[in-house]
């Protein structure tokens, strides 16, 4: 959503000619039209990582690469799908090859239990790899 003009504040930044050189590069690498639109979203994500370490309601990302063959692992990631208390908003399974696979699913809940569901499917055998990526922070702290 982007700010009515009424809303949207200037103001001044100072710093090294060689930091902004670097940011101005990277930001130009990643398709930004201007500074501002840059500055948004790192502010936007600092807030969202404080939220999180303050254990705030989070919207998350847990993906995870396991062995095709592991049926725990398999049996476990079903489980989590499909209960509803662990916040599985959706999902999605690829197979990635002959012998791996890919699963993602979107979570919703505080940020101490999703990391302790990504710490114990993590810590699965069969589990190759597995990642929780902050996604926003939600006011919707009931569901």
């Amino acid at each position: 959503m982007v700010p009515a003009m009424s809303d949207l504040v200037r103001f001044g930044v100072a710093m090294e000619r060689s930091l902004l050189n670097e940011f101005d590069e990277r930001i130009a690498t990643q398709g930004y039209e201007n500074r501002s639109e840059a500055l948004r979203d790192l502010v936007r994500d600092y807030l969202v990582r404080a939220a999180w370490e303050a254990g705030a309601h989070v919207i998350a990302t847990l993906t995870i690469v396991f062995r095709a063959d592991a049926r725990d692992a398999v049996a476990r990631i079903s489980e989590v799908e499909l209960n509803a208390s662990l916040g599985v908003v959706a999902t999605l399974r690829v197979p990635l090859d002959e012998a791996r696979a890919l699963a993602v699913l979107t979570v919703r809940g505080r940020a101490a239990d999703l990391g302790a569901l990504a710490g114990n499917i993590g810590g699965m055998k069969g589990v190759l790899s597995c990642e929780l990526t902050l996604a926003a922070t939600t006011t919707d702290a009931g569901k």
